[in-house]
């Protein structure tokens, strides 16, 4: 039972609401106050406040070293409430010339080591900063940056630190916070410099100018960089995948003829060594690895040296591939640009995670520096416009007509306030008064000294009015006024300042710069995919219920007309196929849908399947819309201005597309056609944009045309009447009228002949067309049509999912009322539902006998 206070109250809270709340407030305090580094100086908080810890306690490079406990305790007790274990070990990292390109502390002691060897305790190790990390923190007492109170309020903290080099990218960044995680590897500052004044020099800079400068990650452990395709995309979006391989040489064993060796110098980047080791070890144990017989680790001072030693018979070559598949030879990187950018007018303090291209990164550091630079220039021009007041008191304080007047005030006051006051009432007259400038003195002006020209008037030693210290004065005077020409000049224009900018950037390069260590090298990465794959023709085939594979043509040889054919493909009861045709692997393949939408794979992207599988989900594939079906398939190699599609629906429309038009299909689709209510798309064409089309519908009729009678229209556009429909009638097929072809016309009940194109006299679209087929019961209707030349092979499939593949040649040749010949016998209530031509097959012994029903 709960206690009862007077005057207690209740508030009754919503606990998802408060949970919310809670752990919203938590996961910014993760994201923003530890876990991410800031795009300006690429720190995390706890590195920013080892470093500026170490400034207060003047660590520098050049003072001796002191215990690491000093500056652990001190970032602990002013600025980081937390762990010390958090601050050791981020003091370590930063210490590592195996964990940072650039090490920003100077460690003398046990810091670690590559084999994962931890550190030694903060009482025994000592530390200061490295050399580098001077210009991390140059000008930070400049007001070149913000400054914010510490946790309890005591102390001040710098938001970001100057950071004269572009340490994100120079030193890279990981970290691991609530939803979201950033990988940043380290670049080479010379590279990253030159990249940074191109910007500056050249503002349109586009990512592959970028690219030429800045080649990719330089890691301090070398390694070669396998491909540039996963650092264009990290530059270009903010995240990518790089591979990363030791270097290793193939040599000769001393002593041992006919034997090899592997010897590693250089492994990827935070790869442990002697796991590593161990790892391969494991590998040869387990014989998943065959052919090596020793394994040893002889790194020392020099460097690392791993020795793989193999068998007598055994291919080096081949065991190195075999260790860069199963071992950390070879890794995967990560690249994921994300970092916390300031919000603008938000405070100086208030920043949230974005994920940056390399673009980005570059254009918020000039940003930055150029801000520092501004700052500091505008410092210093109030301290030299202050100096110049003070000097302007002295000059009058020592000219000759009121040195004696000053000493008389001063000697006449009762003190120092007092003649402070006395001094600012009295007017003084000078020939020479320069307010940033000497003016001729021809005239006496009149002058008035303020509080602080009075008091430095009366601090000044009596040993000032030498003649000599006038003339250093004048002199100090004199540069004084050069400088605040100097700093107004700068601050004038924004180009100034990048210039200054650039400036001290070629002098930080010059002084720090090294040779590139990670090599970068083309890999199967860089090679088009389609380079990859072997190029083959493929029969596809999709069902009715959305079924889709492909299969290699040969999959199916030549039958005699007269065949029953063989399974094309496992169906359902209720499923049937309903297309299928014949392209390349490296086709690209355009699907058009029931709504008039067009989508497009490339052909090796369909999975391949084997003769009597179903396929895969054309929804798996494609990102169709519910209720939304594929209702035809076409192969394209190239899409070009000079080129047409001819789109013809199931209601005799026809439209025609310039096929250029159709290029940029995105991965949701792109609208082809508009189509009338109850339309379908039955068949797309690829002409020339002079040739004839013959349409042809399933109650046997077919009229051709020449295609320029159908102007080309947008992709919106819903088309034009292509033949005029009986009632009940529809469309089944569309082709190019080819001269000396053959129009191939097949039936429901597999009847089928051949007719000369030329039997298809022209007439103008939208008529009623001539006669197709002689068609009876026991043909059936017109199943589907197709133009052929005798070496082709036709392919015809029944909505039981039978196929057969036939040659054209073995099919007679007829005239336009013929009924035809049998080309394939069909079952009780089994309908042919669709054909398609093919190449002609060479047919082999196998052909030569009936196919096993």
């Amino acid at each position: 039972m709960s206690q009862e206070y007077e005057n207690q109250i209740i508030k009754p809270v919503d606990l998802d609401r408060e949970m919310r709340k809670s752990y919203i407030a938590y996961a910014m305090s993760v994201i923003v106050g530890r876990a991410l580094p800031d795009v300006r100086d690429g720190l995390k908080p706890v590195h920013r406040r080892i470093l500026y810890a170490m400034y207060e306690d003047n660590l520098t490079v050049d003072k001796p070293f002191r215990k690491s406990a000093t500056t652990v305790g001190n970032v602990l007790g002013h600025y980081h409430p937390h762990g010390d274990a958090s601050v050791y070990d981020a003091m370590v990292r930063m210490a590592q010339p195996f964990s940072l390109r650039y090490p920003l502390i100077d460690g003398h002691g046990n810091f670690g080591s590559i084999d994962g060897d931890p550190p030694a305790a903060y009482r025994y190790t000592e530390a200061r900063m490295a050399k580098i990390a001077n210009v991390m923190l140059a000008d930070i007492k400049k007001e070149t940056v913000d400054f914010v109170p510490n946790f309890d309020e005591e102390r001040r903290e710098p938001v970001v630190l100057p950071s004269r080099i572009p340490n994100l990218l120079v030193n890279g960044s990981s970290g691991i916070a609530v939803g979201m995680a950033t990988n940043i590897p380290p670049h080479n500052l010379g590279e990253v410099i030159d990249g940074v004044c191109y910007v500056i020099d050249h503002p349109e800079a586009d990512l592959d100018d970028l690219c030429a400068i800045i080649k990719g990650p330089d890691f301090p452990t070398g390694g070669i960089v396998m491909g540039r395709a996963g650092i264009r995309a990290a530059y270009a979006t903010g995240r990518g995948k790089i591979k990363v391989r030791a270097r290793c040489e193939i040599e000769d064993m001393p002593g041992s003829s006919g034997r090899e060796r592997i010897i590693v110098t250089e492994i990827p980047y935070m790869v442990n060594k002697a796991r590593l080791v161990e790892s391969i070890a494991n590998q040869v144990r387990d014989k998943r690895i065959e052919g090596i017989s020793d394994v040893r680790d002889e790194s020392s001072r020099e460097g690392l040296r791993i020795v793989i030693e193999c068998k007598r018979d055994a291919n080096a070559q081949v065991v190195l591939n075999q260790l860069y598949n199963y071992t950390q030879l070879q890794d995967t990187c990560s690249m994921n640009h994300l970092a916390l950018v300031p919000i603008p007018h938000a405070g100086p303090d208030k920043v949230q995670p974005k994920v940056l291209s390399l673009r980005e990164i570059i254009d918020w550091y000039i940003s930055f520096q150029k801000d520092v630079v501004a700052r500091r220039t505008q410092f210093d021009l109030n301290r030299a416009g202050a100096r110049a007041h003070i000097l302007e008191g002295l000059k009058v304080a020592t000219d000759q007509d009121n040195i004696d007047r000053i000493i008389a005030i001063i000697r006449a006051s009762r003190s120092e306030a007092e003649a402070k006051e006395n001094l600012c009432k009295e007017p003084f007259w000078i020939d020479q008064i320069a307010l940033l400038g000497i003016v001729d003195g021809s005239e006496h002006f009149e002058f008035h000294l303020d509080d602080a020209q009075a008091q430095a008037i009366i601090d000044m030693r009596l040993g000032r009015l030498s003649g000599l210290e006038q003339e250093k004065l004048n002199e100090e005077y004199r540069e004084i006024e050069g400088k605040i020409a100097s700093f107004r000049e700068i601050l004038s224009s924004d180009y100034n300042v990048l210039e200054v900018v650039k400036a001290e950037l070629r002098e930080i390069r010059a002084q720090y710069a090294d040779e590139r260590r990670t090599e970068i090298t083309a890999a199967a990465d860089d090679i088009d995919i389609e380079d990859l794959i072997e190029e083959q023709d493929s029969t596809y085939t999709l069902t009715h219920a959305g079924y889709i594979k492909r299969m290699p043509t040969s999959a199916y040889r030549a039958q005699r007309r007269g065949g029953r054919g063989v399974n094309a493909m496992a169906t359902r009861e209720e499923d049937f196929v309903r297309s299928i045709f014949n392209a390349s692997t490296h086709d690209n393949i355009l699907f058009f849908s029931n709504l008039g939408k067009v989508y497009k794979l490339k052909g090796y992207q369909i999975p391949e399947a084997g003769r009597a599988a179903k396929g895969q989900n054309i929804i798996n594939l494609l990102e169709i819309e519910p209720g939304e079906k594929i209702t035809a398939m076409f192969p394209i190699r190239e899409f070009t201005d000079d080129k047409y599609m001819v789109f013809v629906t199931k209601y005799g429309t026809i439209k025609r597309v310039v096929l250029s038009d159709l290029q940029n299909i995105r991965k949701v689709g792109l609208r082809a056609l508009s189509l009338a209510e109850g339309d379908l798309l039955v068949d797309v064409r690829l002409t020339e944009g002079h040739e004839n089309i013959l349409i042809a519908t399933h109650q046997g009729r077919a009229i051709t045309f020449d295609e320029t009678e159908v102007r080309a229209m947008g992709r919106q556009a819903a088309g034009v009447r292509g033949i005029r429909l009986a009632e009940g009638d529809y469309v089944v097929g569309a082709a190019r009228a080819r001269k000396g072809a053959q129009v191939l016309s097949v039936t429901e009940n597999g009847y089928g002949k051949r007719t000369p194109v030329e039997d298809f006299s022209i007439h103008h679209r939208g008529g009623g067309g001539i006669l197709l087929h002689g068609l009876t019961d026991k043909t059936g209707l017109v199943a589907g049509i197709a133009v052929v030349d005798p070496e082709n092979d036709i392919m015809m499939i029944t909505d039981d999912g039978v196929i057969i593949r036939t040659p054209v040649e073995d099919i007679r040749q007829c005239g336009r009322n013929s009924q035809g010949v049998i080309v394939m016998r069909t079952g009780e209530d089994v309908k042919v539902i669709s054909i398609a031509r093919t190449d002609k097959e060479e047919e082999d012994e196998e052909a030569e006998t009936p196919a096993e029903s």
